[in-house]
């Protein structure tokens, strides 16, 4: 039993991987198309909070109580970790390979290291250093000497993605104590959507659409086909479907195998969109995940997303419980890197 659930959690991974890997390449269209970053976003989170709604409220046996005690995780939640890392994406993605996007987005964990190592004025473990080191290095190579000419914009609102990745990392420490997982991505869809749309409405945010077919693969497709496609399989699915693989396998396995969505994202986007990086970016990719990985083999009680960015919590009250996970780690519904 233990070895066909560990099957099944591994395949559940990489189907997470491959699903947010191939998002980027199938709204790619769509901005290049006419549609604003802003516009993609709502369209995509609105349509995951109407898939993710009703298993929300069964996991929470119709008691939106626990939302409530929760609100100030799920307000940032949605804001911070849904809302602004994805308009950020998109914004970069309009102007970057989608696997370069992903490479920068995924130096969140090295950004918190550095961040934790300068609010505890403690020196990181070594292992976490060389990886960093590393990483960086890649980072070098792939928007460096072997980048090209690189838009600016594009690698800034990666790294707007990456910082908000960072606050997604560090609310996924704690949520699950407060929340049960889906519970907390469906509501985090529903407060980025509100809060999208007000942007939108008043002006803030630009919300422009074009209700055409997009040019896609040689050919053309309906937009709404992309659209769902995004909002079906690459945010409801992809999402629970990680969250299904961290319960099975537990945070640290799960977050090694979410490192595949920049590799199928590279294989996606050279097969669909022709976007092909050049062999120093390959090799800087490569050094990236490297350098991530062992940043991930930190041991201890705490790790630097928890250590860097201490939200404080409001634990959960007395007489509220909430379903253990079923592995014995406690699972970090947020860790996707």
């Amino acid at each position: 039993m233990r070895a066909s659930r560990g099957i099944v959690g591994i395949a559940l991974g990489l189907a997470a991987g491959l699903a947010f890997g191939a998002g980027g390449v199938f709204v790619k269209p769509l901005l290049e198309g006419g549609w604003s970053p802003g516009a993609a976003v709502l369209a995509r989170i609105s349509i995951a909070a109407v898939l993710l709604v009703i298993p929300a409220l069964i996991a929470l046996r119709f008691d939106l109580r626990p939302l409530w005690r929760a609100r100030w995780t799920v307000l940032l939640y949605g804001l911070v970790a849904v809302a602004s890392v994805q308009v950020a994406f998109y914004a970069s993605i309009e102007r970057i390979p989608v696997s370069m996007t992903l490479l920068i987005e995924y130096l969140a964990p090295i950004a918190l290291v550095l961040f934790a190592w300068v609010r505890s004025r403690r020196m990181p473990q070594l292992i976490v250093l060389g990886g960093s080191v590393l990483a960086i290095a890649g980072l070098w190579l792939v928007i460096g000497p072997g980048g090209g000419d690189l838009d600016p914009l594009g690698l800034i609102f990666g790294a707007i993605a990456m910082i908000g990745v960072c606050v997604y990392y560090a609310i996924g420490e704690r949520a699950t104590e407060q929340l049960p997982p889906v519970a907390l991505l469906a509501a985090g869809f529903v407060v980025g959507a509100i809060a999208l749309g007000i942007a939108g409405a008043v002006g803030v945010l630009p919300m422009e659409a074009t209700f055409t077919d997009m040019a896609f693969v040689g050919g053309t497709a309906p937009w709404w086909v992309l659209l769902l496609t995004v909002g079906a399989l690459s945010t409801a699915f992809a999402y629970t479907a990680g969250v299904a693989a961290i319960r099975m396998l537990g945070s640290r396995l799960s977050s090694f195998l979410g490192l595949s969505e920049v590799i199928f994202a590279a294989i996606v986007g050279w097969i669909l969109l022709g976007e092909a990086l050049g062999p120093l970016q390959v090799l800087g990719g490569v050094l990236i995940l490297g350098g991530i990985v062992l940043v991930r083999l930190e041991r201890g009680d705490r790790t630097a997303a928890s250590v860097a960015l201490d939200i404080d919590l409001a634990p959960v009250p007395d007489g509220t419980t909430v379903d253990p996970p079923a592995d014995p780690q406690r699972p970090r519904v947020a860790e996707r890197a």
